[in-house]
């Protein structure tokens, strides 16, 4: 469901108070998506993780530890973070370790996922000291059902993962569990399809295993998903393999539950109509480029619907800073106010500050209040740099 239908009139009033640009988290949608994962815990007993890729925002981590089990991170700091602000299970997975870094993410970790077999072997002796850091590979069954090839972790040549015939007699020894992660923004039907593959390479390891990683990219909290076939899913494998499952989101944590607002700045003729907004999707919303997607707008169309069209451009000096085409009832003005929704998760781990541009503050809505949580100042900018 779109927040064209979620979103009341008292939101949106609430939403145009705020400085711009902001991300704003709504406290009450992110809880319906932490209470529908809860949902899945409850039903089966697996663990879900947030994944800190997605969706870093540590004000909420301990709202969000009061239902999941813990974090999952791709890097030291993601790690450090985790432990820092949620403190409970905290999980690892780079596609390679640091000399320099291992001690320190030992000390920081539960879970320490291997990318490969030699990185593996790589760390062995000095991870197996440790009575407490569980260890797992990340297999590749080279099956995927991603469209966009930026994000398949399965396409021909991936870093990603160890592929079957990559394992030898002897490599496991010492795992405690195997992690797959093929998917992005994909419905259980997909996952089902993947297990059967997952099963097929790899199910002759999984009795030996303790757990098992279904990885990320699951929409679980999208309307339509169908939440009871993965309960299904997941206690089939829990209960053929005796194995604990885990499932590592990120995206379905955040899916839904925040809103990038920005102000009209200016508006331009050249062919059309075209209006500078104080925000970017280069600096701001990365994905839109990068994917790419359409954000959507409350109260607008694509263009040419409504009466009224207009290019959304953004602050940076870059020809490919443009938002998209949107169509609205009313002609723009200068210092209208636009809510971009669902720009909670991919947007603060990723934005940056080309051109010295701000990043958005951060703030949380809760009933009819805005708490700003941060804002960023040239120091910000100053000090990323030397």
């Amino acid at each position: 469901m779109n927040n064209e239908y979620k979103i009341n009139q008292h939101d949106m009033t609430t939403l145009k108070t705020v400085k711009t640009p902001s991300y704003v988290i709504d406290k009450k949608l992110l809880i319906q998506n932490l209470e529908r994962l809860q949902y899945v815990q409850d039903q089966t007993g697996c663990k879900i993780l947030l994944a800190l890729k997605g969706f870093s925002m540590h004000s909420t981590f301990s709202l969000v530890g009061e239902y999941l089990a813990g974090i999952t991170a791709s890097s030291l700091f993601e790690a450090k973070l985790g432990r820092e602000f949620m403190n409970k299970e905290v999980h690892v997975y780079a596609p390679a370790y640091r000399d320099d870094e291992f001690d320190e993410i030992m000390d920081t970790c539960d879970h320490i996922v291997f990318n490969s077999v030699d990185q593996y072997k790589h760390f062995k002796d000095k991870v197996s000291k440790s009575k407490t850091i569980e260890c797992g590979l990340r297999v590749n069954p080279q099956y995927s059902e991603v469209e966009t090839a930026l994000y398949d972790p399965c396409a021909p040549n991936s870093r990603l993962g160890t592929i079957e015939s990559k394992i030898k007699a002897g490599d496991l020894e010492g795992l405690s569990g195997l992690h797959f992660h093929t998917m992005c923004e994909q419905q259980v039907d997909t996952l089902v399809r993947t297990i059967e593959v997952v099963e097929t390479k790899f199910g002759k390891y999984l009795h030996q295993m303790k757990w098992l990683n279904f990885g990320g990219g699951h929409h679980i909290t999208k309307d339509g998903y169908d939440i009871n076939r993965l309960v299904e899913l997941v206690n089939y494998m829990q209960d053929k393999y005796n194995l604990q499952v885990y499932i590592e989101p990120g995206e379905a944590i955040a899916l839904d539950c925040g809103y990038l607002v920005a102000s009209v700045l200016d508006i331009v003729d050249n062919g059309m109509k075209i209006a500078i907004i104080d925000s970017s999707a280069s600096c701001h919303m990365p994905d839109v480029i990068e994917m790419p997607y359409r954000p959507y707008i409350i109260d607008s169309e694509e263009a040419n619907i409504k009466e009224y069209t207009y290019r959304l451009g953004g602050m940076t000096c870059l020809a490919g800073d443009v938002v998209g085409d949107y169509s609205f009832d009313q002609e723009l003005k200068i210092g209208d106010k636009l809510i971009f929704t669902d720009m909670a998760h991919y947007t603060m781990v990723k934005n940056h500050m080309f051109n010295g541009v701000n990043l958005p503050s951060i703030a949380i809505m809760d009933e009819s209040r805005i708490q700003v949580i941060r804002e960023f100042t040239y120091d910000d900018y100053k000090n990323r740099l030397s």
